[in-house]
Formats: structure tokens, sequence, C-alpha cells
């Protein structure tokens, strides 16, 4: 049967047709729908771990019990990650293990253009890239059986385009793997020192058989054709190559780490001008170059953001039609949803002049106007680091006037280590907690303390009050996100404390799945007088007709956060009564 799949379907599809038994993830645009995904498929379980370095384990653990298993993340996951898969390098696998990493070039959802093929050749793991979903599906099964054969764990790169793109998949059945019996090896498994020294060596070795075995292996193709004119690409990249030049001759590379030095010769000496069409960093280049190869490459291709179709025509062909992609259509900046709690703890934030330090999520758009209070954020949980970090160095005075602020997912994620941190080395500063009982992010996965897991099960809740007592964070306070008066109340006086505290903001997210909202925001045209207040806090719902206040019924979801900011009662929040 075929099927219509995303990118990421076709993985979680591939991943289940080969047998895999264990699934652990933490979500992540554009990988979350690949767990998402293999969490219908009952043979597999398939949870949401707190971070990618806690699910990377898992899998690992998974592998050496002898079974198929696979982590996912997005690229700058692989960070947090690394820890555990540097080392599984040396360990190898037990049943095959694939971590699937999905890459963001244009930056859509991340906070930088890491290419996961350079993470791969520093970690010595073997790296792969489907180029469609068909071979997102395949790939992955392939990815399973190479991790065994060679006894290593496999990175299987994918891309926004690749991820969120949909294709034509062919469907399988499952098929069974029988497990590895598990087998107590501590020269394979305890990596100390002379143990590690000797996984070294066959780790090099490794990858040296890899590349020569796979050199002619149909997971690398060359497509001959105007020999004239050559390319040597991968992943989605190769689309636009056969879309924009289709008679050109190409070099499909599947194996990006190690690098087929075979197949890459044989190709050179059949073609004259070779050019190497790779998004991000010129990883197949630089390996191309030193090869003693001439090729055409960065310098006429960008490192930085998407390749297309219409990039290489312009910039091979010279032809003068290609557009950066969505250039010319009108700017539409992120922006906080009409009714987000977060809207409300950044307005008391900024009437109090807080300096704000912020973290990974929705509430990143605090930065932009009109909110304009968040002032750096670096990655996930390093709010609470960073508010340590600057009270350390200017002292418990200076800190009175600056708070952090962190998500409860990305607070489970990371921001428990930070505080702990804090706790520990006796820091002053005040810890906001953004709790919307969601991932809201990456579209409302669950986490730890929403009492389900990743396949709307009842689950334990981790209940961040005691977690936070138990850290021992003697100041803790639970408010209202929408209660203005008593959050300014409460910042007033934990920012003043020589203490280290930590305010929880309660309201759940405007767009989780059966959230009712039975009040509506009116505007009574005879009171306003158009002084534009209510304008201030960002909401998209509201704008101006002439001078006065209008709010679109449709996206106003009634928090009423626009009506507390009116001193002359022109707006006011109403029971909507349903029909």
């Amino acid at each position: 049967m075929k099927k219509l799949l995303l990118g990421n379907e076709a993985i979680a599809r591939g991943a289940y047709e080969a047998g895999v038994k264990v699934s652990s993830a933490y979500p992540g645009t554009p990988s979350t729908e690949i767990s998402e995904t293999i969490a219908k498929y009952n043979e597999v379980y398939a949870e949401w771990a707190p971070n990618e370095k806690v699910a990377a384990e898992v899998a690992i653990g998974a592998s050496i019990s002898g079974v198929r298993s696979m982590c996912c993340m997005k690229h700058v996951g692989l960070n947090v990650a690394a820890d555990p898969l540097f080392t599984c390098s040396y360990t190898g696998v037990g049943g095959g293990l694939v971590a699937v990493v999905a890459d963001d070039p244009g930056l859509y959802s991340s906070q930088n253009e890491q290419d996961t093929r350079l993470i791969g050749r520093a970690a010595m793991i073997p790296v792969i890239e489907p180029s469609d979903s068909a071979e997102a599906k395949e790939f992955t099964k392939r990815a399973f059986e190479l991790s065994e054969k060679y006894d290593t764990p496999i990175i299987l790169r994918t891309t926004t385009r690749l991820s969120h793109s949909q294709g034509i998949v062919e469907l399988e059945y499952r098929t069974e793997v029988e497990d590895k019996p598990y087998e107590k090896r501590i020269d394979k498994y305890v990596m100390m020192p002379g143990m590690a020294k000797k996984r070294h060596l066959y780790v090099e070795d490794r990858l040296k058989r890899m590349a020569a075995d796979l050199a002619k292996d149909p997971i690398n193709r060359i497509e001959y054709g105007d020999k004239k004119v050559g390319f040597i690409t991968s992943g989605i990249a190769y689309q636009y190559v056969k879309e924009a030049m289709p008679e050109a001759s190409v070099l499909k590379l599947g194996l990006l780490n190690p690098l087929p030095d075979d197949i890459i010769r044989e190709f050179a000496a059949n073609v004259e001008t070779i050019y190497v069409f790779e998004e991000l960093e010129p990883l197949i280049e630089e390996h191309v170059r030193a090869m003693g190869i001439k090729v055409i490459g960065k310098e006429i291709f960008t490192r930085q953001g998407e390749y297309s179709a219409n990039l290489l025509r312009k910039a091979v062909l010279g032809k003068a039609d290609y557009e950066a992609p969505m250039a010319g259509l009108p700017a539409r900046p992120p922006v906080l949803c009409p009714g987000c709690p977060h809207r409300s703890v950044f307005s008391v934030m900024k009437k109090l002049k807080l300096h704000v330090i912020g973290d990974i999520g929705c509430y990143t758009l605090g930065a932009v106007p009109p909110v304009s209070v968040i002032e750096t954020t670096i990655c996930m949980g390093s709010s609470i680091s960073t508010l340590h970090g600057v009270e350390k160095a200017k002292g418990k005075d200076y800190i009175k006037n600056w708070v952090c602020v962190i998500g409860d997912s990305t607070f489970l994620h990371t921001g428990v280590n930070s505080l702990i941190n804090s706790a520990y080395n006796g820091s002053t500063g005040t810890v906001v907690i953004l709790d919307n009982r969601t991932t809201g992010m990456t579209g409302h996965q669950e986490h730890a303390a929403t009492g389900k897991n990743l396949k709307g099960e009842p689950a334990p809740a981790i209940d961040l009050v005691e977690l936070c007592h138990a850290i021992g964070v003697k100041r803790v306070t639970t408010v209202n996100a929408f209660d203005r008066e008593e959050l300014t109340e409460v910042l007033k006086k934990e920012t003043q404390t020589e203490e280290l505290s930590v305010v929880i903001c309660k309201a759940p997210c405007a767009l989780l799945k059966g959230q009712v909202f039975p009040y509506k925001v009116f505007v009574d045209s005879e009171k306003c007088i158009g002084c534009g207040a209510c304008i201030t806090c960002g909401c998209p719902a509201l704008s101006k007709e002439g001078k006065t206040a209008k709010v679109n019924p449709e996206m106003c979801n009634g928090c009423g956060l626009c009506a507390s900011f009116c001193k002359f009662g022109a707006l006011e929040k109403r029971e909507v009564v349903k029909k």
C-alpha cells in the first residue's frame, strides 16, 4: 500500500517496519512529529524524556539489552545528547541504535544553524541522509541494519524541508527482529581509559571498513547525464539539483560520514566540471578538495540558510530570476497568541522596569516589540545559570532589578540542574517559571509535570513547588499569571530579598486542546478616548479603527489583559453565552 507521508512520518514508519521496540525523545521542531507518529504503533514503547541526553541514554540502554532502539531530537538537542553519544561511538551497540537528528537550515525555529554532519564526524559516528520521504523510510530501516553490522550507533540526519515535506511511501509489514542476547562485556561497555584506548582503534578501523564497503552500495549512487557538468550532493539539495539541472551528472551521497572515496574518485574521473551543492558547511567540499579533486563550491554557494532550485540556477547559470525565499512578501513578525499568559507576565515586568533573562520557548517572543523585555536568550535551561552568573559577578544589590524566566517544560529539561547550582552556591535571584502546562513552542507535547505521557495516558505529574523545595529553595510563590496586581506585588517583594526565590506563574496555554473561552472583551466606543494604552499589551486581537480601539471577536480569547490597561473602563470582559 502506498501513502502520502511527511518525512518525519516516513522515518517513524521505517523504525516501525525495522522492528524498533524502544523510542525516546524530547520534542523540538523540526523533529517532533517522528515521536508523535511512532507513539501510534502499539508494538513500540515510545516516550517523551525530560531532555535529549536522557533520551539518548534510554535508547543506549535498550540497545545494550539487545533490542533495536532510537532517540529523536533537533540539531541543538544533539548538543545536549552529545555526552552519551560520543562515548557510545566507542562502546558500539547490542541491538541496532539510531539517533535521528533534524537540522534547521534557514533558522525557522532555532537559535543557530549548526551542521549535524560535523558533529557526526567529530564523534566518529556514521551519518546517513535521505532526500525524500520514500528514502526517509528506507534509510531508517537500512540504518538499523548498518548499526548492527558495524557495531555502531548511526545518525540519521534530516532537515526542516525534508521533515515537513510530503512524498509517496510504500508501506510494508513490520519485521519482528529477534532480540540479541545480552552479553556481559566490560571491555566493550565500560569506558575506562584502558578499555577506551582499544575501542578507539576499533572505531577508526570501523569507519575505514564502512567507507570501503559502502562505496558501491545503493545508499550512494551515480546518475550520469551530461558529463561536462556534474554535481556532488546529498539530502534535500539533491532534489534542487534534479529540478534546476536535470541533464547534469549527479553523485548522490547517502553516506556522509565516512565519505566513500572510491565512488567520489570514479565520478570525478568521468565528469569535466564538478560542483559540490550542500547546505550549510562545506563538509563534502573540503573532503573532496583534500583528495586532490578540483571542485566548485562555497565560493559561489552560500553557507547560510536553505538552498533552492532558483539559488542553483542563479549561481551556476547566471539566471537573474532568483529571489531569496519569501522575498517581497509583507513582514509577518512572530507574536504571542491572543490570550497567552506570558504576555500578562511580561507586561508586569515591563512596568517594573526589570532586566529579564530569557530561555527557549514561546516566551522568547517577549524580546520583540511591543513587549521588548527579554534581553538575552542562549539555550535550553540557560536563564537560571545566567542569572546566577550575573549575581556572582555583580553582587546581591545589583541583581535586585533582575529576573529570569523559564517555561515549565524547559525547567524540567535543563533548568532543574541550574536551580540546584544556584541553591547550592548560595545565589540570590528571582526565577520565574512560566507554567502553561505544556511544551508550547513545539506543538503542545506532554511533559513530566502535565500528568500525561506521550501516548496521552495518565502519568505521575511532577509537583514544581515540591521540586523547588526539595532542591533547597525556601521561597516559592504560586500566582495566577493573569492577576497583574498580585504578580506586581510578588515580584516587587521577591526581587528585593537577599534569598533565592521562585515565582511560578500558572495559566494554561491558550491553544491547548479542550480549552474553553467563556469570555470576550468588548469596546465601549463612547468611553474610549483613543489613548492606545490597551494596544501596548501587544495582543494581535487588538487594533484601532480611527481613534477607537477595536477587538477582533474571532481572535479574542477573553483573557481580559487589555481591559486591565484601560483607565477609562472602555474595555469590558463579558461572559459569552453560546447557543
